[in-house]
C-alpha cells in the first residue's frame, strides 16, 4: 500500500500542491497501518531562536521524511519509524536510564531545531533513543529487518532489552535482522545508545566542531538519516552491485544474497516495455538493445529494473531498481589534453561547492521537496555537476540527482587532526600522520561509502581527500578508491598535497578569482575551489552580527557583476586545460555568507537569469 501511494507521487504532484499531497499521504499510510504512531506529536516544537527554511516552518513531526528511503532497491512493503521517540542525555559510561521523560524527532540530530531539543552533546555523554513499535501480522512468516540510513557516530541497538548490533560510521547505512529479537507480544521497544565526540576523536566528522567557526559548523550527533524496517524472506537480496559498459552494450547486475541454492533473474525495462532480460547465478550480463538510451546531463534516461530471486521456477525475493548506461573516462582532446568524458565525449563539468547543511535540520533536509530544491536549483542555474562536500547525502538525492542529470563528484568527509594547510604544489615532504585506529576508521568508512554509492549513476568522480585535512599515504589510497570502484575517476586530493602520477587528476584551489597554478600533461586539471563571493541579507542570516565571506558585497548587482567576471575569466582557462570547476557554494552555511542562495534558501542572491547563461557556456564549452 505504501510502496503504491509513493510510486504515484510525482504525477500527483504536478496536479496537486506539495503541501496537499503530502498530508492526503501521510493520512493514507496512517490509515494502511504501516506508519505506526505511538505518541502524541501535537507537543512538538522546533527549538526558537535560529532562521529556518519554509519546509521546516511547515513540518507536520506526524509525517517525517515519509518517502520511500532507498530508490535504488525498492520493495513493496516497509514501515517508516520516523516521528517522535523518547530520548536521554547521561554520562558517557551510564546505563540505560530507567525511564525517558523528554522527545526528539528522529531523524533530526539532538543539536537541530528540527529535533524539538536544541541541546549539544559532548564527548563525555551518551544519547539515548527509546520508541516502541508494532509488527504487522502478515510479516511474521519471514524476517524483519531494521534500517538505519546514518546514525553519527557509533550506535549500538538494543531491541525489547537484548543487544542487536554495534555499528560505527557517521555516514554509512546499516541493517539489524531484529527477527530473533522480537516477542509475541504486540508492542516491541527498540532502544539506541549513540556516542559522539565529534572533533575530539578520530573518526571522519566533516565539517563538524565543537567550537563552529568560519567554515566550521555545528556538531551533528545521532539519528539523522530515516530509520525503517522491511519483511524479507528467509533467503532474500542484501544487495546489488549494478554496473553499465556502453562499449560491450551490457549491464551487469550482481546481487548479494543471505544465504540457500539459489539464483537472480533481471529484466530491464524502458517505461512499461521491457526491453532486455537474463537469468543465472547471482551475477547476469544483459545484452541491451541495439538502440539503447544513454544517460546524459540533458537526457538523463533511466532504466527500470525487476530483480527475483529465484529458487528453481519460484520467486523467493523481489526488488525494483533503476539504472543508466553511460561511460566516466579521460581521453585527450585534438590538442592532446586529457578531458573528463561522459560516454567518450569531453564533458566540461561545471558546478558548486555543495555543503549539504540546514539552518534548521543541520545534516538532514526537512523533508524531499526541500532536499531536491538545491538539485533543481543547481541545475536551473546553468551548473551540469555537485560537488558534494565531505558530507555523505541519504539515498534519495542521489536518485534525484540520477533523475535530473546532475553529475556528483563526492567527497570523503574529513577527520582526526583537522586543517593541515600545506603549500599548494607538488609536496614531497611527510604527509600528515595517523594513529593506527584513526587509519582503520578512515578506510573502513570510505570503502563502505564508495561501496554504497556505487550504483548511483550519478556519480563520476571520488574525492579521498580536501586540501590536505588528515590526508595520508595518498597513492596508496587512491589505488584503494579505483581498486574498490574502477568505474570512475579518482581526484585524490582536491586542493591538497600533490604526487605525480597519483590518481586521475590534479585539482587546484584558487581564491577567490580563478587562476592556474600547475598543469599535469598526464592528469585531467580542475579547478576545485574558487569564488565565495559574499553577500548578508539581513532577516537570512544565522549570526547577524558575525558572518564572513573570501570577499563581500553590499549588493546583488555588484556580486552577480563579480560572479560574472570570475565566469569569463574561468571559460579562458579551459583551452589551457582547465577541464572542470567547482564555485564556493550552494548556499550559505552559518556564518558563511558566500552562497549563491541565503540559508533559509529563500533568495537568491545574484541575478539568476544571468548566472545561468553565463554557467550554460560554461557548462557546453567542450562540447
Amino acid at each position: 500500500m505504501q510502496n503504491e501511494l509513493l510510486s504515484i507521487e510525482t504525477k500527483l504532484i504536478i496536479k496537486m500542491g506539495r503541501k496537499r499531497l503530502t498530508a492526503i499521504l501521510v493520512m493514507a499510510l496512517a490509515a494502511s497501518a504501516l506508519i505506526v504512531p505511538d505518541t502524541d506529536a501535537s507537543q512538538w516544537q522546533p527549538v526558537s531562536g535560529h532562521i529556518m527554511t519554509k519546509w521546516g516552518e511547515t513540518l507536520n513531526p506526524a509525517g517525517v521524511l515519509p518517502e520511500y528511503p532507498r530508490p535504488i532497491m525498492e520493495r513493496k512493503s516497509w514501515v517508516n519509524l520516523n516521528g517522535l521517540w523518547n530520548y536521554a542525555i547521561t554520562d558517557k559510561d551510564a546505563e540505560c536510564p530507567e525511564s525517558f521523560h523528554d522527545e526528539i524527532l528522529v531523524p533530526f540530530a539532538v543539536e537541530s531545531a528540527l529535533s524539538g531539543v536544541g541541546r549539544r552533546v559532548g564527548p563525555e555523554e551518551t544519547l539515548w533513543y527509546e520508541r516502541t513499535f508494532s509488527v504487522p501480522s502478515g510479516w511474521r512468516s519471514g524476517r524483519v529487518l531494521m534500517h538505519f540510513g546514518a546514525v553519527d557516530y557509533k550506535a549500538e541497538v538494543w531491541v525489547n532489552g537484548r543487544k542487536a548490533c554495534t555499528h560505527e560510521g557517521g555516514y554509512t547505512e546499516f541493517t539489524v535482522d531484529i527477527t530473533p529479537y522480537l516477542s509475541h507480544r504486540k508492542n516491541q521497544k527498540v532502544t539506541v545508545r549513540v556516542w559522539d565526540p565529534t572533533d575530539h576523536g578520530t573518526q571522519p566528522r566533516g565539517k563538524q566542531v565543537h567550537n563552529p567557526e568560519g567554515i566550521w559548523y555545528t556538531p551533528v550527533t545521532g539519528i539523522w538519516q530515516t530509520v525503517w524496517m522491511e519483511p524479507v524472506p528467509y533467503y532474500y537480496i542484501q544487495g546489488l552491485r549494478i554496473t553499465p559498459d556502453i562499449d560491450r552494450r551490457v549491464l551487469t547486475v550482481e546481487a548479494t544474497v543471505s544465504g540457500g541454492d539459489n539464483h537472480i533473474s533481471v529484466s530491464v525495462a524502458d517505461g512499461t516495455d521491457v526491453v532486455a532480460q537474463a537469468e543465472g547465478g547471482r551475477k547476469v550480463e544483459i545484452d541491451m538493445p541495439r538502440d539503447m538510451r544513454l544517460w546524459t546531463t540533458d537526457t538523463p534516461f533511466l532504466y527500470t529494473l525487476k530483480i527475483q530471486l529465484r529458487e528453481g521456477n519460484r520467486v523467493i525475493d523481489e526488488v525494483a531498481s533503476y539504472a543508466a548506461m553511460r561511460i566516466i573516462t579521460k581521453e585527450r582532446d585534438k590538442n592532446g589534453i586529457l578531458r573528463m568524458c561522459l560516454n567518450h565525449k569531453p564533458l566540461f563539468m561545471f558546478g558548486p561547492l555543495d555543503q549539504g547543511w540546514w539552518p534548521d535540520g543541520l545534516y538532514t533536509a526537512p523533508d524531499d521537496e526541500a532536499l531536491l530544491f538545491d538539485i533543481q536549483k543547481t541545475k536551473a542555474l546553468g551548473f551540469n555537476m555537485i560537488r558534494k562536500h565531505i558530507k555523505v547525502e541519504p539515498a534519495r538525492w542521489y536518485t534525484h540527482c540520477d533523475r535530473l542529470g546532475v553529475i556528483v563528484w563526492q567527497d570523503m568527509p574529513s577527520g582526526d587532526k583537522g586543517p593541515q594547510w600545506q603549500n599548494l604544489n607538488y609536496f614531497d615532504g611527510t604527509e600528515n600522520r595517523r594513529s593506527p585506529e584513526s587509519e582503520y576508521e578512515y578506510r573502513k568508512e570510505w570503502t563502505e561509502i564508495v561501496s554504497q554509492l556505487y550504483n548511483y549513476p550519478c556519480i563520476a568522480v571520488w574525492v579521498p581527500f580536501n586540501e590536505a585535512w588528515g590526508q595520508f599515504k595518498t597513492k596508496e589510497i587512491a589505488d584503494m578508491t579505483a581498486a574498490t570502484d574502477s568505474t570512475r575517476l579518482v581526484n585524490s586530493a582536491s586542493g591538497g598535497n600533490h604526487y605525480k602520477g597519483t590518481g586521475d587528476i590534479l585539482d587546484m584551489h584558487h581564491y577567490p578569482e580563478p587562476a592556474m597554478i600547475l598543469f599535469d600533461r598526464d592528469r585531467v586539471n580542475v579547478l576545485g575551489e574558487y569564488g565565495g563571493i559574499g553577500l548578508a541579507l539581513d532577516g537570512h542570516l544565522w549570526e547577524p552580527d558575525r558572518n564572513w565571506g573570501y570577499v563581500q558585497y553590499k549588493t546583488s548587482e555588484e556580486a552577480t557583476s563579480q560572479y560574472l567576471r570570475y565566469t569569463d575569466m574561468l571559460y579562458g582557462l579551459i583551452d589551457a586545460g582547465y577541464s572542470a570547476a567547482v564555485y564556493t557554494q550552494t548556499t550559505d552555511v552559518e556564518i558563511e555568507v558566500n552562497g549563491l542562495m541565503t540559508y533559509d534558501r529563500k533568495v537568491v542572491k545574484l541575478d539568476e537569469e544571468k548566472v545561468r547563461k553565463s554557467n550554460d557556456r560554461i557548462s557546453r564549452s567542450l562540447q
